[in-house]
């Protein structure tokens, strides 16, 4: 109990004097008509807000993106009195708002029945950059990551020393097109804040059913498995990765610069999303911008994945890492040349005609707050 306190106490004044900082430093801003604010995190952001809207009598949007209490249970369990208390204060101060967006109907419907707080369902949408990527481009994109990344590498020497070659692609030395090269690697993408929402072993355990299956004569090609992002679990699960000794699959990790996050993600053959989310009410962004991209993506299962993902339609929604070791298999047997699967869900991401976030926010959110002038 003794250790629990000193930290408590911590925490509570870290709390008090973000309070102070935030709403000295809003204050200082023009009194604007609206304030927007993204919850989590809403500790202590949501009540400085609505204080800051009572000075100026702006109005408060909350746009409800997950619940803090339930991602703070992650690390200290559903129970701890920090969790009850944030509960208890994302409900109380959530009321106050004088609008609320969320980011699927299952939350909407939560808010509604647990909270008494009324929202409209604004979807995540990708940004206008996240699109495929031509074939041009992605072979600058390769070029550049094989500088520092080894699976990026072309696989066997090149029979000219002047070709410009990468594991994925090559440049005609006679007339300077770009092709893809024969015998190719899968490129396979997941990306990451490398948090305990996201079980990564689940991957590596269906990489090592991937690979048992090439030993055993499958069809199948080799892999690169590129995870990016950085986050707090990155060094532990290098670790495990460090361990694993594949003969067909590349695993790396790379930290991208932003403008190349979205070639990448346009680039590949297949998006990997371990994200459960600790609510069980929101969807993972990752998916939003592979779909984007006309990416199609294997996702892990939780309950409201459904208002994304549409398994069989523009991908495949797995529960362990046996049943994505299996559709791994199924998606890439025979690769390149047969792409039955990947190619349809690809061909559905095209023809879906998706909203960009834009479009949606001026079909959504602009007649919420018109109707209100």
């Amino acid at each position: 109990c003794f250790a629990v306190g000193p930290k408590v106490f911590q925490y509570v004044i870290k709390v008090i004097v973000q309070a102070i900082q935030l709403l000295y430093t809003m204050l200082k801003i023009d009194q604007p008509s609206y304030i927007l604010l993204q919850n989590p995190p809403g500790l202590p952001s949501i009540a400085v807000a609505w204080v800051a809207c009572l000075f100026w009598r702006s109005k408060l949007i909350i746009d409800w993106h997950n619940y803090g209490y339930t991602i703070m249970s992650l690390s200290h369990g559903r129970n701890h009195p920090l969790v009850q208390i944030a509960k208890w204060y994302e409900k109380l101060f959530g009321r106050l708002s004088d609008y609320n967006l969320c980011v699927t109907n299952a939350m909407k419907e939560d808010l509604w029945v647990n909270c008494n707080i009324k929202a409209v369902t604004l979807y995540d949408k990708p940004a206008s950059y996240f699109k495929e990527t031509p074939l041009e481009l992605q072979h600058q994109l390769y070029m550049k990551l094989a500088k520092d990344y080894e699976p990026f590498k072309p696989r066997a020497e090149s029979v000219s020393l002047n070709a410009e070659m990468s594991a994925f692609t090559e440049r005609d030395e006679k007339n300077g097109h770009v092709i893809k090269t024969k015998g190719r690697p899968a490129l396979l993408i997941s990306s990451t804040s490398w948090t305990e929402d996201e079980d990564f072993s689940v991957l590596l355990k269906a990489l090592e059913d991937y690979e048992r299956y090439i030993n055993e004569g499958v069809k199948l090609p080799s892999l690169v498995c590129a995870i990016t992002g950085k986050g707090p679990l990155k060094d532990y699960y290098n670790g495990l990765i460090n361990e694993l000794h594949f003969k067909h699959i590349q695993i790396c990790t790379p930290w991208l610069e932003a403008e190349d996050y979205p070639l990448l993600l346009g680039s590949a053959d297949l998006g990997v999303c371990l994200h459960k989310s600790s609510s069980g009410l929101d969807l993972p962004m990752k998916v939003v911008d592979m779909f984007g991209c006309c990416l199609p993506v294997c996702a892990i299962y939780f309950e409201c994945l459904h208002e994304l993902v549409k398994h069989n339609e523009n991908g495949l929604i797995f529960r362990d890492s046996n049943e994505l070791a299996e559709q791994l298999k199924m998606l890439f047997l025979g690769f390149p040349t047969l792409e039955g699967k990947l190619h349809n869900f690809r061909k559905n991401l095209r023809a879906s005609k998706q909203l960009r976030w834009d479009e949606s926010w001026d079909q959504t959110v602009l007649p919420l707050l018109g109707q209100n002038e």
